[in-house]
């Protein structure tokens, strides 16, 4: 689908700070558009055109509070001034044209308000408006809504609408049907709807407030007199309680660069508030349950630690040892979770705690370096837990046993492990590679020889899907062992 800025550089002559103007436009003109109850439809002059007269549609709105007049997607098409007869004497004016009209789309004519869009001293394009017929004579509320709608045209045409410094409009605003106040230049109220009203309520204002200012009812907003200060947009949220949150979204109304009014547009949030409550005590609950998860693995560590030491054979002191570093292993991933809940664990994090751990438990005769290289981001945490604790038994495997009667002890022979990581088509990808004595010539992986070689084989082809290699690689290439471990990053429920 082609956007509006592909659609301004494609087909018109507009500069770029003039496209950045009219986008900020189409943000914001949901509220056009609902204090109307029409549809709205920007367009520009066709600068790829043969003939003088057509423009492109740049943009297209409908109200939420009227049915719209225009089913079809008008972006991106060429409207002829025979079809679209006022647009032409409204760009090339200056100024608001206003006529019912007879468009070939409509059954009747509808009134048609084309208004200039000025930029930097100079129409850029003109909003077109198509008002639908109203349900029976207009009401007082109607009547104010479309009086702040024409207030805003004005202001299209004096380029102070749309605002520089904020959208008027967008996801979580308020909207026009949420409630509506306009208060004038001494910030005094001269109209409420009833949603309005209703969210005033709530704040425990019952006072009318009709003719007197928000503070003099008791409720003092310092959005209202900054947006009266400044002539800027401005949004304050304002709670009663646990209960009761509501949003105040302040749009100026200027005149000849004086604020002349503001329109209040308020939202009651409470629901979403007490929401996002819900969605943080259930956080600090999960972070709650990772952290008692991992002290209890720590609390194991410990007691595998001490049993270690007591014990006086040999090989039951490495498979305590063993155990231990795995159970730690994977409680470093409980840890990264108690800090950041979620069905998704930065990676990265785990690495650098496993090959901090792998340095501080692994004994061994010849001094060894690991080395990261790359990231694996963000990975879901049913992944993270059995890929920490393979990468954990395969770095310590590549530390212990790589260097093993390779060379005397003069030897100068500097062990490197070094584990590359990526994300290729889908897949998490790592790869260990040491420059040690390499594999035995009887090796094969289906027949693991080690505990943790075949904790590893089960953990990647059966928990995560994936694949494992290991060779030796080449003298010429530098010798040692290449592991490479291919996951997706998507684990099968």
């Amino acid at each position: 689908m082609t956007t509006f800025a592909e659609i301004a550089e494609e087909r018109t002559m507009l500069s770029g700070p003039a496209v950045d103007h009219l986008l900020r436009l189409t943000a914001s003109w949901a509220l056009l558009a609902d204090l109307s109850f029409s549809d709205m439809v920007l367009v520009a002059p066709d600068s790829g055109a043969t003939e003088p007269g057509h423009f492109v549609v740049l943009g297209q709105v409908r109200p939420n509070n009227r049915s719209t007049l225009i089913v079809d997607d008008l972006i991106g098409s060429v409207q002829v001034t025979q079809e679209w007869p006022l647009v032409a004497e409204a760009y090339e004016s200056g100024q608001r044209m206003v006529r019912e009209v007879a468009l070939s789309a409509l059954a009747q004519p509808v009134p048609v308000w084309c208004i200039p869009v000025r930029f930097d001293g100079r129409v850029v394009a003109v909003l077109v408006r198509l008002q639908g017929p109203l349900r029976g004579p207009a009401s007082l509320y109607e009547q104010a809504y479309l009086s702040v709608f024409e207030r805003l045209c004005e202001m299209v045409s004096d380029a102070t609408f749309p605002f520089r410094e904020d959208a008027v409009t967008g996801p979580g605003m308020p909207r026009v049907g949420d409630g509506i106040i306009l208060v004038n230049d001494k910030a005094e109220v001269e109209f409420a709807t009833p949603n309005a009203t209703n969210a005033l309520h709530r704040l425990g204002v019952y006072a009318s407030t009709e003719g007197r200012t928000l503070a003099e009812v008791g409720l003092r907003l310092r959005v209202v007199e900054r947006s009266l200060e400044f002539a800027l947009p401005v949004m304050e949220e304002v709670d009663r309680s646990n209960d009761v949150a509501i949003l105040f979204h302040c749009v100026p109304l200027v005149k000849a660069g004086v604020v002349t009014g503001v329109v209040i547009l308020l939202r009651d949030v409470s629901d979403l508030r007490q929401l996002n409550r819900l969605v943080l005590s259930k956080e600090a609950a999960v972070r709650e349950v990772h952290h008692r998860v991992k002290n209890n693995l720590q609390t194991i560590s410990s007691l595998l630690r001490l049993q270690a030491r007591r014990s006086d054979e040999h090989d039951t002191v490495v498979a305590l040892q063993e155990a231990e570093r795995r159970v730690r292993s994977i409680a470093v991933v409980h840890e990264v979770l108690s800090r950041e809940p979620g069905e998704e664990v930065v990676f990265d994090e785990i690495v650098r705690s496993i090959v901090v751990l792998v340095e501080d438990t692994v004994l061994a005769l010849h001094p060894v370096e690991i080395v990261v290289n790359g990231e694996l981001g963000t990975l879901p945490t049913d992944l993270a837990t059995p890929l920490a604790l393979a990468l954990t038994e395969l770095l310590t495997n590549a530390v212990e046993h790589a260097f093993i009667d390779f060379g005397g002890p003069d030897n100068e022979h500097v062990g490197v492990v070094t584990l590359n990581l990526g994300l290729v088509d889908g897949n998490a990808v790592a790869e260990i590679r040491d420059n040690g004595r390499g594999l035995d010539d009887s090796f094969t992986l289906e027949v693991a020889t080690s505990l943790g070689l075949s904790i590893v084989r089960d953990l990647v082809r059966s928990q995560l899907n994936g694949t494992i290699e290991m060779t030796s690689v080449p003298y010429a290439e530098g010798g040692g062992t290449l592991v490479r471990v291919v996951v997706p990053t998507q684990v099968a429920g």
